[in-house]
């Protein structure tokens, strides 16, 4: 495995899939879909242009999170097998390229979405970047189990930035959508943790499975995944979405609440190790797809 003791030196040239890479591109995406899901289901219209340049905000903001991420976790990241291979572990990128890349992406987006729509977004942009590299990042991740609980509201955001570049302001709406991904990030990130924790104990993470066992880890699964969907469902009743939301959340929640139930009982050495929570894991991503997509068409159809 490459040792971080690589000298900017001795490090490879970085070319511009390194600079994407440092992005997150997959988590990116996910980022993106929320957010401007949260921006089509502002009950005010915003030109095409804006739209279009606050949900590039936000991508560039998420972007730059990812890029600050992996230039304070480089270590980490070459101790565990599924990220030995980004840029700055192997030996692609300097330290240094990552963190300029992280910081000037970091204030671009945040004075490009003040400038085109308004400093409320902006502000709120701001706040979720720092909140994933200082909070989470630095302060959490090596620090408690805990960290993915708390450290959950920073994916939580976007829905509140897309709905404030359109509105200026805040509502309970686009508050239920944080709510639904913070609740929804402790369940989907233990299942990913449950089938990748001896990369985790190798890094030195504190994640669940690792301080607590398994057995507690697929209880935890369970437990959270009550309230969210509470708040999954809490948009249809107290009636800020219609119908299509409604029938597709409950659909969704079902499925996902049956899921957790199968982790939460599956028992050491039971069928195939770790399907359960492989498929939880596959499942949550394709729900937050759907749920929010939802959201969009409902608002759109009853505008």
């Amino acid at each position: 495995m490459t040792s971080l003791s690589v000298t900017n030196s001795d490090t490879l040239p970085a070319d511009w899939r390194d600079f994407l890479a440092l992005t997150k591109p997959r988590v990116m995406s996910l980022v993106v879909f929320t957010g401007l899901c949260g921006l089509l289901a502002a009950p005010v219209a915003i030109h095409p242009v804006l739209a279009f340049t606050a949900i590039l905000c936000i991508a560039l903001g998420a972007g730059a999170a990812g890029a600050l991420n992996q230039w304070y976790e480089a270590d980490i990241d070459a101790r565990m097998k599924r990220t030995a291979n980004r840029p700055l572990p192997a030996g692609r990128m300097d330290r240094q390229s990552a963190l300029h890349f992280g910081v000037g992406l970091s204030f671009f987006s945040v004075l490009t979405l003040g400038l085109a729509t308004n400093w409320f977004a902006a502000a709120i942009l701001t706040a979720s970047i720092l909140f994933y590299v200082l909070i989470y990042t630095v302060w959490l991740k090596r620090r408690t189990p805990q960290n993915i609980v708390i450290g959950g509201a920073a994916g939580a955001f976007p829905p509140m930035i897309g709905w404030a570049a359109a509105t200026g302001q805040m509502s309970l709406l686009p508050v239920l959508l944080f709510g639904i991904i913070f609740l929804w990030t402790p369940p989907h990130f233990w299942a990913l943790a449950l089938f990748v924790k001896t990369d985790y104990a190798n890094a030195g993470v504190p994640m669940l499975p690792v301080v607590a066992g398994e057995r507690t880890t697929r209880h935890h699964v369970f437990l959270y995944t009550l309230p969210m969907v509470a708040c999954a469902l809490a948009p249809w009743v107290l009636g800020l979405l219609g119908n299509i939301y409604g029938f597709t959340a409950l659909a969704l929640n079902i499925v996902f609440l049956a899921m957790a139930v199968r982790v939460s009982t599956r028992r050491t050495g039971e069928d195939d190790p770790m399907r359960a929570e492989k498929a939880l894991f596959a499942f949550s991503i394709l729900y937050l797809f759907i749920l929010f997509a939802a959201v969009a068409a409902d608002a759109m159809v009853t505008a």
